[in-house]
């Protein structure tokens, strides 16, 4: 109760709160555009398998706490620069988010050079496929997350509240997030930029160059406000030509008939 009544608890639990809504934002977005290419029935369940995935690795990493410290443990050193499994993790997970959205880009802009098959055998092991993807990336962003909170705060239901807060606003809020990244193409690449340079960020934070992450979620932010403008803009100029082509249409058919 006492800890109740402190108010740098509640400070620590808003702060942790907001970075790991921060942090599943990026999941949801990497998750939405990974289960895009599944056929559209498996879509939400991929979605909620990979959240609830990601849930659990959090949660798992944060009840092994002493472990994770022991990550941060110099491993070996390399032209003066010292390594540990939570540097080599983070190059890891960069380098494969920067490949992956890479080749998302690729296959947006050129034309996708396959397709999802419909039969069980192939859908299923689509699947497969997805959610070790997601759980592999879920293990970069937990493992990143959980660090900085055990830096913050000492108190562990802190860390696990605000890890349920999270989760709790993945699930109400990734079907609606994916179904808008996927209606909308420019958003999608946009989307799959930002997770170029999250995961560019991951490996200068492994290789020890620790970058702000307030400017990057702020030239991000920029990037989506901009983005935001450019499809009401375009939202209006449809709605305007609508008229236009309705009353050409209508004109044609009648001159068509007389």
């Amino acid at each position: 109760m006492d800890q109740l009544a402190n108010p740098e608890i509640w400070i620590a639990l808003a702060t942790l709160t907001a970075l790991e809504l921060v942090l599943g934002i990026d999941n949801i977005i990497f998750i939405s555009i990974l289960a895009a290419k599944l056929p559209a029935a498996q879509r939400n369940k991929a979605r909620k398998v990979g959240i609830l995935l990601a849930a659990i690795t959090r949660l798992g990493l944060l009840m092994a706490i002493a472990w994770i410290v022991g990550l941060t443990a110099p491993l070996f050193s390399l032209f003066g620069q010292a390594f540990s499994w939570r540097d080599l993790i983070l190059i890891g997970g960069g380098l494969f988010l920067i490949g992956k959205a890479t080749h998302e880009i690729h296959q947006k802009l050129e034309g996708a050079t396959e397709t999802v098959t419909t039969p069980i055998g192939a859908a299923t092991a689509t699947f497969g496929a997805v959610i070790a993807q997601i759980m592999l990336l879920d293990i970069v962003f937990s493992l990143d997350s959980i660090i900085t909170a055990v830096g913050m705060v000492e108190q562990r239901w802190v860390m696990v509240t605000a890890i349920l807060a999270s989760i709790v606003f993945m699930l109400a809020f990734a079907r609606p997030i994916g179904d808008f990244v996927e209606r909308h193409p420019t958003v999608k690449v946009l989307a799959l930029s930002f997770l170029i340079m999250i995961g560019l960020v991951l490996v200068a934070d492994g290789f020890g160059q620790h970058i702000p992450k307030g400017y990057i979620y702020a030239a991000m932010a920029f990037s989506v406000f901009v983005e935001m403008i450019n499809l009401w803009i375009r939202r209006r100029a449809e709605r305007a030509v609508a008229p236009v082509k309705l009353h050409e249409k209508y004109a044609g058919d009648g001159q068509a008939t007389g």
